[in-house]
C-alpha cells in the first residue's frame, strides 16, 4: 500500500490480470447455461408450472397467459443482456 492507503501499481496489475482471466470465463459459463438445451427444457417446465399455478389460483386464462408471456420475456431479456455482455 502507498502512503494514501491505495494499492501499489503492481497489486493493481495483479488484480486486473486475475479479473481479465476470470470474468470472461464467468460470463461465458452464464451464457452457456442460459442458452443450453437443458436450460430451454427447464424454462419450458418453469413456464408451464407458472401458468398452471396461476390457473389453479383462479386467474382468468387470458390474464394467466399474458402473465406467463411476461414471465418468459423477463428470462429472455436477461439472456439477451448476458449475451450482449459476452459480445
Amino acid at each position: 500500500m502507498t502512503d494514501k492507503g491505495s494499492p501499489e501499481p503492481g497489486k493493481i496489475k495483479e488484480i486486473l490480470s486475475v479479473v481479465s482471466d476470470k470474468v470472461p470465463a464467468l460470463i461465458k459459463g452464464l451464457v452457456g447455461s442460459v442458452f443450453s438445451e437443458e436450460a430451454g427444457r427447464g424454462m419450458g417446465k418453469a413456464a408451464a408450472a407458472f401458468y398452471a399455478e396461476l390457473k389453479a389460483g383462479g386467474i382468468p386464462e387470458e390474464a394467466a397467459l399474458e402473465m406467463t408471456k411476461d414471465y418468459v420475456r423477463n428470462f429472455t431479456n436477461l439472456s439477451n443482456i448476458l449475451k450482449n455482455i459476452k459480445s
